[in-house]
């Protein structure tokens, strides 16, 4: 009875250290999945964004900046019909539609994440793109049309809002993640990631 119960459970033992092992150059993914840490954060951004937008809006007036660091950093009202950094003006539908597309790829692709920073960065990402689709939607001249709110002004950099900082500072956290072989999934790939001092 022993041996027929060893031969009935050795191939699944078997099929299951199969199914536990790892490529060679992978860690062990940690945590649990991580969308409501993006929530998190895309929330904290579009409350912030929303919050400076108001603020600037009933403090700035049109065509007389606010001077924080003499010319070099201002604080300007400008009404911006383009994408981020006023750029594509004069496509302002388009963008918001691209907009939607972005928020909700976002959020389907954030319900299997693993990776801690992978969640920052998309949150990043999330929150400032809804923060400026919500000027698209409720500002004027109408719905999908509506100009979004900045006032950043540094340098020569052209205007920008906090939504537009986010998109990008999670664009490059995004970018270094992937370059140093920082997975979604949790694990982490390249010349150092077997290593047992990377997988502590």
């Amino acid at each position: 009875m022993s041996s027929d119960h060893t031969l009935a459970t050795g191939p699944a033992d078997e099929s299951a250290g199969r199914g536990s092992q790892r490529p060679h150059g992978q860690t062990a993914p940690s945590g649990g999945r991580r969308l409501p840490l993006l929530l998190a954060v895309a929330t904290l951004v579009l409350g912030l964004d929303v919050l400076t937008k108001v603020l600037a809006v009933a403090h700035i007036r049109p065509g007389r900046p606010v001077r924080i660091i003499g010319d070099t950093v201002t604080l300007r009202l400008v009404r911006n019909a383009g994408a981020a950094f006023s750029m594509a003006t004069g496509m302002t539908w388009v963008l918001a539609l691209i907009a939607v597309g972005v928020a909700v790829g976002v959020v389907r692709f954030g319900r299997s994440l693993r990776s801690l920073w992978w969640a920052v960065g998309l949150g990043l990402v999330l929150g400032g793109t809804i923060g400026n689709l919500v000027d698209r939607f409720l500002r004027a001249p109408g719905p999908l049309r509506g100009h979004v709110v900045d006032f950043v002004s540094v340098g020569w950099w052209p205007v920008f809002n906090l939504a537009d900082s986010a998109i990008v500072c999670g664009a490059v956290l995004l970018v270094g993640l992937t370059l140093f072989g920082f997975e979604p999934d949790g694990t982490r790939t390249g010349r150092d990631a077997g290593r047992p001092e990377a997988a502590a």
